[in-house]
């Protein structure tokens, strides 16, 4: 069955037909871009000082939203997810000693049943290196995983470059 409308009445519900099919359509489309965009809690940045002519320190720096938190190196069996770095081996650079990270907080956590040791706000992380060349590239990557007291992100990780001149 098939009614037909007066032309004018036709092309009026044609229009709002059209507007609410418009109207749905932005709404799905602003929904979907909202709910996709990506949580960023932690911004990273790297810089190297050098502290003579055949040394330097390579500085890695968390720095966290409000409420959130990264985790130490140092993390007991069965807690979460440690911060660690990995270096690209190089020519131009060796390794002294292992990444220094200054005092961490405690708080015992109950989701992992022991205490666990974080950063808020940010961290400096330091590596120091024996220069074997006159520049060099400190290449690696560092795993870490962000949470808050609502939540956690999975683990990421992430690449650095960092010139040492």
């Amino acid at each position: 069955m098939r009614i037909f409308f007066h032309p004018i009445i036709q092309s009026n519900l044609n229009n709002n037909i059209m507007k609410t099919i418009f109207a749905l359509a932005a709404g799905l489309l602003f929904s979907m871009s909202a709910s996709s965009q990506v949580l960023k809690p932690v911004k990273w940045s790297y810089a190297a000082k050098k502290t003579s002519a055949t040394e330097a320190t390579v500085l890695i720096k968390a720095t966290m939203g409000d409420g959130w938190h990264i985790y130490s190196q140092t993390i007991p069996e069965g807690g979460p997810l440690k911060t660690t770095f990995a270096f690209a081996p190089a020519k131009s650079f060796s390794l002294k000693g292992k990444v220094a990270e200054p005092k961490p907080l405690s708080k015992f956590e109950k989701v992992f049943g022991t205490n666990v040791n974080y950063f808020e706000k940010e961290v400096v992380f330091q590596q120091k290196i024996k220069l074997t060349g006159a520049e060099t590239i400190v290449k690696g990557t560092v795993e870490f995983m962000i949470c808050s007291d609502k939540q956690c992100l999975p683990p990421q990780t992430i690449d650095f470059s960092i010139p040492v001149s």
